[in-house]
């Protein structure tokens, strides 16, 4: 086993200026109990980010793989359940392309679950502290386009992968205090104590 875990956050998307999902993941550190974390910054582009994060997973071969992006109005940080075969939104992606109900692989399964600890991530951020909790629904924008696209093209070889949901950050709702927020500090925080329990999940 190479003792190595590919993590992908995104770039800004929807007219902001900065999004959290990379901005705590370039903040990991380099290695967590033993295992290389190697960082990948992924376009918001239907299809294209799972392109990019696939090749990447071909060159590093590693123990295990996560994808994290940003999910504005959520409290805490959702290790996602399921991704579903179904690409749909409200906003166009960073290149223009605005899937409505459109099938990720016609023909493929409906909905595929995430191969990582999720439950044990949520406790885990819990028990430090953190808000978070396991989500059952990741959308159907370019983040749950990767988790499904990776997961189907990973079920041959059952590589541990899935993807975590995490919120704005306090700079992007200054001007909308209603909406919820979570220091970029914590965000990372909480993603490191994800990556530490997946570690020990392949370890045992």
């Amino acid at each position: 086993m190479n003792r190595i875990i590919l993590i992908s956050g995104f770039q800004p998307f929807g007219g902001e200026s900065i999004n959290p999902s990379y901005e705590a993941v370039k903040r990991l550190p380099e290695e967590i109990d033993g295992f290389r974390i190697e960082k990948l910054e992924l376009p918001v582009v239907f299809g294209r980010a799972a392109e990019e994060f696939m090749e990447r997973l071909k060159a590093l071969e590693p123990a295990a793989a996560v994808s994290v992006g940003q999910a504005g109005g959520r409290k805490g940080i959702t290790p996602e359940l399921i991704g579903v075969n179904m690409d749909n939104d409200r906003i166009p992606d960073n290149d223009g392309n605005q899937p409505v109900w459109e099938l990720i692989a016609p023909g493929g399964a409906d909905g595929i679950f995430s191969r990582l600890p999720v439950q044990e991530m949520t406790d885990a951020m819990a028990e430090a502290g953190l808000p978070a909790s396991v989500s059952t629904t990741a959308g159907a924008y370019v983040c749950n386009d990767i988790m499904y696209r990776v997961l189907a093209a990973t079920a041959e070889s059952g590589l541990p992968y899935g993807f975590i949901h995490v919120p704005y950050v306090p700079e992007q709702v200054k001007d909308k205090p209603e909406e919820p927020s979570m220091p970029l500090e914590d965000i990372t925080k909480g993603l490191e104590i994800c990556l530490r329990t997946l570690i020990k999940a392949l370890d045992k």
